[in-house]
């Protein structure tokens, strides 16, 4: 049954061949009765479309390519990409897409193979996480005009479409709850400054303490990088300035500055409070359990798909900017759990 043709589904839903094909790309003018009988016969005699016709016709490849620059070596070990790319599939599998992943290990391959993603029209668009402030490739995708999602704030590419986690006031909640608790000397392990998620959560800290008490201490900021190694490399960089809490912008530090504390034998959270951001799984296994930042990672993916095929559907114009809200979870690193 798989040979048969759009002509035979055509006669026996009742229809024409043309209504078979408008059902076949989705197109969003078919009443949903005869789009449903179609989609039965479909499904019944198992027709599989030939996909390199359909493409020609549609001129679509049904194929999403995922971009995360130069992190394949975070890729395997910060638990955040994987429920990001988690997300992503299970949208992709939802509508019929194929998921086409492209990582670099240097700047050198970003820039020789960029121009492959972009120009040689295999993908039907792209999805960008972990950009960089000064990434080449978003002008690229603009000037090039292959439809595109960031997964993350652009830094100042105002014609990009993206979805984010509420940043700023993640951050901002979170050391407002630490000021709350009555801790005075309040550091945070910041993201990469190159990256606006970096930029956005040290704003949301500098805010909180600016409503407190206007004063930013800038002894108490280290630049981490969202690794377990990072954290404890800039938890040991802040110890000498005395800190009582610590707010790092992303569990994977936050862990990281709970092994800085152990190896000098401070207490969390009687000598240091630590606050992280994510709630990755492992965050209520933690010694202590992680006080953290709830985001939405899986459904960031989701809905960069969703998004993504938006823009397919109904052309870039204007730019989606979708921003996703974030919870305080309270645990027991903060002392109040």
């Amino acid at each position: 049954m798989s040979r048969l043709t759009l002509e035979q589904i055509a006669k026996l839903a009742g229809v024409s061949r043309s209504t078979v094909s408008r059902v076949i790309n989705d197109h969003p003018h078919v009443r949903d009765q005869v789009r449903q009988r179609v989609m039965r016969v479909i499904a019944e005699t198992g027709y599989q479309p030939n996909l390199a016709a359909r493409s020609l016709v549609t001129q679509r490849t049904g194929i999403i390519g995922l971009v995360i620059p130069r992190a394949v070596q975070s890729l395997f070990t910060d638990p955040f990409f994987p429920r990001l790319i988690q997300g992503i599939t299970q949208a992709c599998n939802a509508k019929d897409y194929t998921l086409s992943l492209f990582m670099f290990h240097t700047k050198e391959e970003e820039q020789k193979l960029y121009p492959t993603v972009v120009r040689a029209r295999l993908l039907d668009g792209v999805i960008v996480s972990s950009s960089e402030i000064d990434d080449p490739f978003i002008p690229q995708l603009i000037e090039n005009q292959m439809p595109f999602v960031m997964v993350g704030r652009p830094y100042d590419a105002t014609q990009a479409s993206f979805v984010q986690s509420d940043n700023v006031v993640g951050a901002h909640t979170a050391v407002s709850h630490l000021a709350r608790l009555g801790y005075k000397r309040i550091a945070t392990i910041t993201g990469p400054l190159n990256t606006t998620v970096g930029l956005d959560r040290r704003q949301g800290y500098q805010d909180a303490l600016n409503e407190r008490n206007g004063f930013v201490d800038e002894a108490l900021i280290v630049e981490g990088d969202f690794t377990e190694s990072g954290g404890h490399a800039a938890m040991q960089r802040l110890l000498p300035h005395q800190p009582d809490a610590v707010f790092a912008a992303s569990d994977a530090m936050a862990f990281g500055a709970l092994r800085a504390l152990r190896e000098v034998g401070l207490s969390v959270p009687h000598d240091v409070a630590v606050v992280g951001f994510d709630d990755l799984p492992t965050a209520a296994l933690s010694d202590p359990p992680l006080t953290t930042i709830r985001q939405p990672i899986r459904r960031s993916g989701i809905q960069a798909v969703e998004t993504l095929i938006d823009i397919l559907t109904n052309g870039p114009e204007p730019p989606r900017r979708i921003t996703m809200s974030t919870e305080l979870v309270i645990r027991s690193s903060c002392g109040s759990g």
